[in-house]
């Protein structure tokens, strides 16, 4: 502990406010009533009518200035409510005495996020209001607490303004390769044809029960990540007809037809990685090689273009998003010869590797700006000991 500090627990200084969610029929009335935060690590806003309506608690509206904090999935982020809003039972609002600055509370709770998040619940991790009151709490005198805010205002005011720019220059090397691909795939020298033209039909995976183990891989629509097979989390099965019939082969490419609707539609391409076959969610297309490149067509697939299109002939139900073979071979597409394709693909190919090294770079440097506050926050809190 620092010298002149002491150590508390945030129910000494601050009181806490647990949240309370009213029936639905109260709220969801878009823009009358009180704002009503949810608990979501955005603090998700809808409306709800006067907390009087649905029960006599007036302890669970936050004021301005409160820190309001997830308490369940997930646990422990933490922001500062902008005006007079009811929570739901997902946040709890932490409002400080006049011993206490706020903003040095805010950084102190972001100092320990790692350890409340920590927490685990009978069902899924979460801290209610007797825990959030029992956390410690490093207490300095107020001079020193103004003190350190401001050093922490102006070093997290630094970081922000790098992390943004990390973060565009993130963005601007995706749009890139995003921006190269559209025009290549747009450009009105190639005759456009259906899918369906190109191929000698689709074929959906196998629908047999597979296990935890096995002899060859199930490959499963959790396994199509980024254009690529992701071959983490695999089943696997051991039916040796199932493993002849839907046995992969090199280039093959698989077109998940059935997941939610911001995912479905999603491409991989296999490069034989291992012997696998592939579930019934997912789709093999069996394209004529003399006139449809594999990696062509996976970059198609996973293009602005065909996932545009793809909204429009997708069939919706709660939670569910489907686009069946027929409508896959109704896809539009470019269609240059074997050979422009193949040296679109390796243009594309090149391009992406760079792009995934900027990407990789950015990505390193958000990480250690992340690393740098929890640094900062380390120093600032405990004297830089472990």
């Amino acid at each position: 502990m620092k010298e002149g500090w002491q150590r508390k627990q945030i129910g000494d200084l601050c009181e806490v406010i647990a949240g309370q969610s009213p029936e639905g029929k109260f709220y969801n009335v878009e823009g009358k009533g009180m704002a009503f935060y949810q608990g979501k690590k955005d603090f998700g806003e809808k409306f709800i009518e006067a907390p009087t309506t649905w029960t006599t608690q007036t302890t669970k509206v936050a004021i301005e200035g409160d820190i309001l904090m997830s308490v369940r999935a997930p646990v422990g982020p933490v922001n500062f409510a902008t005006d007079e809003v009811c929570i739901g039972r997902g946040l709890a609002a932490i409002r400080s005495s006049r011993e206490l600055n706020r903003d040095f509370l805010f950084y102190q709770l972001l100092h320990l996020q790692p350890d409340i998040a920590g927490k685990e619940g009978a069902v899924f991790a979460s801290i209610n209001k007797s825990e959030i009151e029992a956390l410690p709490l490093a207490f300095a005198p107020l001079p020193e607490q103004q003190r350190i805010v401001g050093i922490l205002d102006e070093a997290f005011e630094g970081i922000a303004a790098a992390e943004a720019n990390a973060e565009k220059n993130l963005q601007n090397a995706r749009a890139i390769f995003e921006g190269y691909l559209q025009s290549v795939l747009s450009s009105k020298k190639w005759k456009w044809k259906t899918l369906g033209d190109l191929c000698d039909g689709v074929e959906y995976g196998t629908a047999a029960k597979s296990k935890k183990e096995g002899k060859v891989p199930v490959l499963r629509m959790g396994n199509i990540q980024d254009g690529k097979l992701d071959w983490e989390g695999l089943a696997y099965t051991d039916d040796k007809d199932e493993i002849k019939k839907y046995l992969l082969k090199h280039n093959d490419v698989l077109f998940n037809r059935t997941n939610s609707p911001e995912l479905v539609g999603k491409t991989a391409i296999y490069k034989s990685e291992m012997p696998a076959i592939f579930a019934g969610y997912l789709i093999r297309i069996n394209r004529k090689e003399d006139l449809l490149d594999g990696d062509f067509l996976n970059y198609f697939l996973n293009s602005q273009i065909a996932l545009d299109y793809g909204k429009t002939v997708v069939t919706s139900s709660v939670n569910q998003a489907n686009i069946n073979g027929t409508k896959l071979k109704g896809y539009p597409i470019p269609a240059p010869s074997i050979s422009e394709q193949r040296i679109i693909v390796q243009t594309l190919d090149g391009l992406q590797k760079g792009t995934r090294r900027l990407a990789n770079l950015y990505e390193r440097k958000l990480a250690t700006l992340e690393a740098l506050k929890k640094s900062l926050l380390h120093q600032a809190f405990t004297g830089g000991r472990q």
